[in-house]
């Protein structure tokens, strides 16, 4: 889940640039593949509360959200009427 949330961070950044995101994509795919192995639980925990601060750190103050989901701005909007 830590791959993905760094995955959707990177698109908030880079919205609608995708060959830019790719990269970024790619490089991030390399850093988590850096400690695949790593089986230590100490180590796997600083890890953990490393990248957690990376993602706090660079989290986008106005993130991308789909139109149709919900927070968007498109969000039932055409919603069915009542029977």
């Amino acid at each position: 889940s830590l791959y993905k949330r760094s995955l959707k961070l990177a698109l908030d950044w880079l919205p609608g640039k995708r060959n830019r995101w790719r990269v970024q994509a790619v490089n991030l795919r390399k850093l988590f593949e850096a400690n695949r192995h790593v089986q230590d639980p100490r180590i796997i925990r600083e890890l953990l509360v490393a990248t957690e601060a990376q993602l706090e750190k660079f989290k986008h103050p106005d993130p991308y959200i789909p139109p149709e989901a919900p927070g968007g701005s498109k969000y039932e909007r055409n919603i069915p009427p009542p029977i």
